[in-house]
Formats: C-alpha cells, structure tokens, sequence
C-alpha cells in the first residue's frame, strides 16, 4: 500500500503503485502486472476496486463519502480521477477531472500527481507538477500553491486552516 484513506464506516481504502521496487514495474519481485485500488473491510476482506488507474498514489474521499479521488503518478498520464462510490463501497463509473500530463517534465513544474486532501466544502488539494493544485468538486481548477519543488503530501491541521505540505527540497 502507498497511500490510505478510512471511511466513515471503518473500511480502509488503498492504492498499491510499484513504488518501493528497484525496478518498478519491470521488477521481477513485483507479484502483479498492474496497479490497483483496493477496499480492506472491517472483516478483513480485500477487494480490487479499480486497475484502471497506471499509478495510483494518492486518494481522497469528498465529504459525503460519495465520490473518491485518486491520483496518477504516471509520467505518460499525470491525471486525478473520481470514482463514484456505491452504497456497497464498490467504485462506480469513474471520469478524469484534472490532466496536467502536458506539464509533466517542464522546469517549472516538477513533480507528479502524488499525495491529495479534501477540505470541508468538498475541494480537492492535490499534489502534482509545480505545487499544490485546488480543484472545486466539478473539477474547475481553482489555483496553485506554486512550491517550486517535487511536491508528495499535504495534511489538514488544527481546525482545517492550516494546510501542511511534504517537499522535495
């Protein structure tokens, strides 16, 4: 697992990116050949919900528990999903809501879509080329936080105003 993120129900859902491998996904120690989202339920039990994301990373759920957001740290598709959430915590239709690939690679954007937080009014803060992104729930990229730097994680703390940020440098 690589990142996590609980519902409300004490389910715990995961993303499992070939990070950690030498040689990623050309590792001979890598057990499958794709990445995937996961839901470990409060009986232990393990459900693949998606392979559909290359990369996934970082993952997110809105304040409604309706929707997941799921970060692709894939070069060749630097892109944030949101998955539709059933009654049953299987994922739904998913769609794109933000493709930065274009940006991938540039001096002024370092990084990859990577770690991601939603805050109270359901906008999403994600990690990726040149900073911190915020997109509104329908996706409308909102702004930057321009870091400068390879940007991993971000964290809410004290009350929700005060956002922390993992950097490279």
């Amino acid at each position: 697992p690589n990142d996590v993120v609980y519902h409300s129900n004490g389910d715990l859902y995961f993303t499992d990116p070939p990070y950690g491998l030498q040689k990623r996904m050309n590792d001979p120690a890598k057990e499958l050949d794709f990445q995937g989202v996961y839901r470990l339920d409060s009986k232990g039990n393990v459900t693949l919900l998606t392979k559909e994301v290359t990369r996934p990373n970082g993952i997110a759920f809105s304040p409604d528990e309706k929707t997941l957001y799921v970060a692709s740290s894939d070069p060749n598709k630097a892109v944030w999903h949101a998955f539709a959430v059933k009654d049953d915590g299987t994922l739904g239709e998913g769609r794109i809501i933000a493709d930065f690939t274009d940006r991938v690679g540039k001096p002024d954007s370092p990084g990859l879509p990577d770690g991601l937080k939603v805050d109270k009014d359901g906008n999403l803060w994600a990690t990726g080329p040149g900073g911190v992104h915020v997109f509104a729930p329908d996706g409308t990229h909102l702004g930057t936080l321009a870091t400068g730097q390879k940007t991993a994680n971000v964290a809410w703390g004290n009350d929700g105003s005060v956002l922390y940020i993992t950097a490279d440098m």
